[in-house]
C-alpha cells in the first residue's frame, strides 16, 4: 500500500497574529511531501511514526465517542493497519514550521474518514470552517492546541486566505515570475524549533497591556497590508510593509529568533538585502526570507543554506 502524497506548507503571513484575528496567508509547498506506506521491516524512524499512528488512532477514536458532531472514522481499519505496519513516510522535516504533522492529519482524514468533504466538491466557507475545525481536533494531539489551518492546506494543496477566524477562502495567488529578480526563500536556521513553548511564551506576553497594543496597533496590520500586497501583485508596497513586520518581529519577538539570528536579522534590515520573518512559531527550524534580489541575498547570506519557494 502506498497512499497519496500530502505537501507540506508555508504560512507566508499570519504567524502569531492569527491567533488575535490578523489575516494570514498559507500556500503549499510541493518540495517536501510525505504518503501513507505498510512495512512489515520498519526501521527505527518508521517504528516511531508507527507507534505515534497507533497513539492518534486512540485520540481519533476518544473524539469520535466524546462529540457526536465529529464525522466517523473507519478506526477498526485504521488500527488494523497500524498493526500490519503502517507509518506515514516524509520527506516535511520536523520542528522546521512547514507543517510536518498537518500534512499526516490531511493523509489519515483522506484515508480513513467514511464521510469526507473532498477537494473535488463546491468548497462552501462552512465546508472549509468545518474541515479547519475538524483537522484542528486531531492535530491537537501533536500541539496541544492547533489552528488546523497546516492540515486543511495540505488536504486542499491550495493556498488558503485567511480573512479572520470565522472566514476562510481559497486564494488566487499571482503566478511566479520565474525569471524574477524578487525572491521569498526559506533560510534554515539548523535546529528544530518547538511549537508549545513559542506559543506558551506568546500567551504569557499577551497578559501586557503594551505587548497587546504592539500587537494591535503594528503587528496585525503590517501583517494585513502584507496579505494584500501580495494578494494584488504590489511588489514595493509589500516590500515597504515587509521591512515595517520584521523590524516589530525583530524588537518584539526575540524570545522566538534563534539568538544567532539577531544580527542577521538586524543586517538585513540595515542593508535592505533581504528582510526576515518567522515561519511558523520560530525557535529554530526555518526562517522566512523576502528579497528585491536575490543575488544579493544570496552574497550577503553566503553562509547560510537558502531554498527559493516563491519568485516575484
Amino acid at each position: 500500500m502506498k497512499g497519496p502524497l500530502f505537501y507540506s506548507k508555508i504560512l507566508l503571513f499570519g504567524e502569531y497574529g492569527i491567533i488575535k484575528d490578523s489575516k494570514g496567508l498559507s500556500i503549499p509547498y510541493n518540495f517536501y511531501k510525505g504518503a501513507l506506506k505498510i512495512s512489515d521491516n520498519l526501521s527505527k524512524v518508521h517504528a516511531q511514526s508507527n507507534n505515534n499512528l497507533e497513539r492518534l488512532a486512540g485520540h481519533i477514536e476518544q473524539l469520535t465517542l466524546e462529540d457526536p458532531l465529529f464525522p466517523a472514522f473507519d478506526i477498526q481499519s485504521l488500527r488494523e493497519d497500524v498493526k500490519a505496519g503502517m507509518y506515514f513516510d516524509s520527506s516535511i522535516p520536523q520542528g522546521y514550521g512547514v507543517g510536518s504533522s498537518g500534512a499526516l492529519v490531511a493523509a489519515i482524514y483522506d484515508k480513513y474518514a467514511t464521510e469526507k468533504i473532498t477537494v473535488l466538491e463546491n468548497l462552501t466557507r462552512e465546508k472549509l470552517l468545518t474541515l479547519k475545525d475538524i483537522f484542528g481536533k486531531i492535530e491537537s494531539f501533536f500541539h496541544g492546541k492547533s489552528s488546523g489551518l497546516d492540515p486543511l492546506n495540505s488536504y486542499l494543496s491550495l493556498p488558503i486566505l485567511i480573512n479572520s477566524k470565522e472566514d476562510i477562502e481559497p486564494a488566487g495567488i499571482p503566478s511566479q515570475q520565474l525569471d524574477g529578480k524578487g525572491a521569498v526563500f526559506l533560510l534554515d536556521s539548523g535546529m528544530v524549533g518547538e511549537t508549545a513553548p513559542m506559543v506558551n511564551i506568546f500567551m504569557e506576553n499577551m497578559k501586557q497591556e503594551g505587548f497587546r497594543s504592539m500587537l494591535k496597533d503594528k503587528f496585525v496590520k503590517y501583517t494585513d497590508m502584507c496579505v494584500e500586497d501580495f494578494l494584488s501583485g504590489n511588489v514595493k508596497g509589500l516590500f515597504g510593509n515587509v521591512k515595517k513586520l520584521s523590524h516589530v518581529v525583530l524588537d518584539n519577538f526575540k524570545p522566538m529568533i534563534p539568538a544567532q539570528f539577531h544580527d542577521l536579522w538586524k543586517k538585513g534590515l540595515d542593508t535592505g538585502d533581504y528582510y526576515l520573518k518567522l515561519c511558523g512559531s520560530g525557535g529554530g527550524g526555518y526562517i522566512l526570507g523576502f528579497t528585491e534580489d536575490i543575488k544579493k541575498a544570496e552574497e550577503s547570506l553566503k553562509d547560510y543554506k537558502l531554498e527559493v519557494v516563491y519568485s516575484f
